[in-house]
């Protein structure tokens, strides 16, 4: 899977290569255009679907470490980039630290030290928290509960609201998120039912 990623994914270069001036070139979105493109030929090569998408999402991913710089992502950055990175990160890792290749040794060794930064975050935040599988602090059903609301979208977007919470604030505690989502539930015109304040 690894290698199938390292092989394919510039392959959206040619196809969002563009000049600017002063003679330099960009390849803007290259990442998103490749992990499509390399979707569709691994699906037209019959590899099995976990591998296609496997390998489509390391593409996809392979640039948002050069969002990092020098160390100003947020804790809900690192957060994000695990989340989104899910079971692949290991691999993630491998992929990205081959990419940022060039002749320039101190960009190298910058590159390098930026990576090692990332990756001693997401070790701290690994130790407070498990990043590895982020939840949102109550369920589905808790939240159906506290809003008297039925299963259906609108337990969809208070759920996101939920796990958008955890992701930007980390762990709050139980107390706090409901206090949150009744508050978010009153800004979205649901009323929660007199039960929800006790």
């Amino acid at each position: 899977m690894l290698r199938l990623a390292a092989i394919l994914h510039d392959i959206g270069k040619p196809r969002t290569r563009s000049l600017l001036p002063g003679g330099k070139v960009a390849f803007h979105h290259h990442e998103v255009v490749g992990a499509k493109m390399a979707r569709k030929r691994l699906t037209e090569l019959r590899f099995p679907k976990d591998v296609v998408a496997d390998v489509s999402r390391l593409i996809e991913l392979h640039l948002r470490f050069h969002g990092y710089g020098d160390g100003e992502w947020t804790d809900s950055a690192v957060r994000r980039y695990v989340a989104d990175a899910g079971p692949l990160l290991t691999r993630l890792h491998a992929l990205t630290r081959a990419d940022c290749t060039t002749r320039n040794a101190r960009k190298a060794a910058r590159l390098a030290a930026a990576y090692d930064s990332l990756e001693d975050r997401i070790g701290e935040l690994r130790k407070q928290e498990e990043i590895d599988s982020i939840r949102p602090e109550i369920d589905g059903n808790e939240i159906m509960d506290l809003l008297g609301l039925p299963p259906g979208p609108l337990v969809g977007k208070a759920r996101k609201f939920v796990l958008d919470l955890r992701m930007e604030e980390g762990i709050l505690g139980r107390d706090r998120v409901i206090a949150e989502l009744l508050r978010w539930a009153r800004s979205a015109g649901i009323e929660p039912p007199p039960s929800a304040e006790a």
